[in-house]
């Protein structure tokens, strides 16, 4: 590989949120930290060149945006996506979940149901309650051999309901690592069409799909779909840029970009900062050949611990992820609860997982764990696990 991603990067020292608030949000701060979604690895050298030219102007003031950081990311939807982009449609927010709360607070109305599928990133719940709207949870089911599957029928049974006029897709999926397939995201279109719902669709981890599956952007599928559509993505994820605060949206329509963009305005939070300028466009101009080796690697790591999970820890269960960097750990074999169980990952391995509880009911008894790091960390991080599950397999056995 050209880039290296095996390179030990102390992060303890950088005030990073990932290896700094495990007492704030576990109890303890000696754990290997492999829960919150960002990346362990460097940023592509192309970024940081940009970064680095940045700093050696040594002034810091506001900045303006040219044409060219919007054509950038119009530029990789369509070669990536062949998912066409107007230029007059796409504005700027400093993140997926700004965008999301604006838009329910200022374009839903307080009768409105919102509707997401559970187990869901934590922020979406939170978004519907704190905009004071109605959440309704379409929640995910597995088949026999335990992928995760769209309920249809409980998705337009919910539809039909006269207030529920809007629906947060998470594609690819964040915990479950579902890339949905056409077929599928066709499916919700036609349920959306018909009982008139708008669809709000975070598509940040697009680019982190594996091989074999393939990304379809929701807007993409038709101009009916589009218009009732607002998309929101970014490089963020992809490049490991998530502290710099910059993503795009895409409206279909004028008025609503407009009114958008005005809220923005009015909390003053329309500019990008000096270094989400040049990061963005050059991720998405110069950043391509770092992300397929990126993907390639992160793919390594998820068959790492898919195969030592089978051989070592046979109660636990986990469906590979088809995009994303996560693995979505299956305890419930051990008939033990979440709080058993996190405990023991505390205690016994100290490693540090996302609670399956934080992303809806439908999660209880399922971990999260994030594998965007060097595959030691990955590889120190399952025996941890292992050593968890081994205690609490002990002490099941002496009751």
């Amino acid at each position: 590989m050209k880039y290296n991603f095996d390179k030990t990067v102390n992060r303890i020292n950088n005030n990073s949120a990932k290896w700094n608030e495990m007492e704030k949000n576990f109890g303890k701060d000696d754990l290997l930290p492999m829960w919150i979604a960002d990346m362990d690895f460097e940023t592509a050298p192309e970024i940081l060149e940009e970064m680095k030219n940045k700093l050696d102007q040594k002034i810091f003031g506001y900045v303006s945006r040219p044409d060219s950081y919007y054509q950038s990311a119009i530029d990789w939807s369509k070669k990536r996506y062949n998912y066409d982009i107007e230029p007059a449609s796409i504005v700027h927010s400093p993140g997926v979940i700004p965008t999301i709360s604006i838009l329910l607070k200022n374009f839903a109305k307080d009768t409105d149901k919102i509707m997401i599928q559970t187990p869901v990133y934590p922020p979406f719940a939170g978004t519907v309650k704190n905009s004071n709207k109605t959440l309704v949870e379409n929640k995910l089911i597995q088949d026999d051999n335990g992928n995760w599957k769209i309920d249809f029928k409980d998705f337009e049974d919910k539809a039909k309901d006269e207030n529920l006029k809007w629906f947060i897709l998470c594609n690819p999926h964040n915990p479950v690592g579902r890339v949905w397939k056409k077929e599928e995201l066709k499916k919700i279109a036609d349920i959306c069409l018909k009982y008139d719902v708008r669809v709000i669709s975070d598509e940040i981890w697009r680019d982190l799909v594996y091989k074999g599956h393939e990304f379809t952007a929701f807007a993409s599928l038709s101009k009916e779909v589009e218009n009732i559509t607002i998309t929101c993505f970014s490089a963020t994820k992809t490049f490991n840029l998530a502290g710099l605060q910059a993503s795009f949206a895409v409206f279909p329509r004028k008025d609503e970009l407009d009114l958008f963009d005005s809220k923005l305005g009015a909390l003053d939070i329309k500019r990008n900062n000096p270094f989400s300028l040049v990061a963005m466009e050059a991720a998405f101009n110069k950043g391509e050949e770092w992300l397929n080796e990126l993907v390639e690697y992160l793919e390594g790591n998820v068959n790492f611990v898919i195969d030592y999970v089978e051989k070592n820890i046979p109660k636990v269960k986990i469906v590979k992820p088809e995009g994303t960097y996560l693995v979505w750990f299956d305890f419930r074999e051990l008939n033990l609860s979440n709080e058993e169980i996190s405990k023991a990952l505390i205690k016994e391995g100290k490693v540090a997982l996302n609670n399956g509880t934080s992303f809806g009911d439908v999660g209880s008894e399922f971990f999260r764990m994030n594998i965007a790091c060097p595959r030691y960390m990955v590889q120190d991080a399952i025996k941890r696990v292992d050593k968890a599950v081994k205690a609490l397999e002990k002490d099941l056995a002496l009751i």
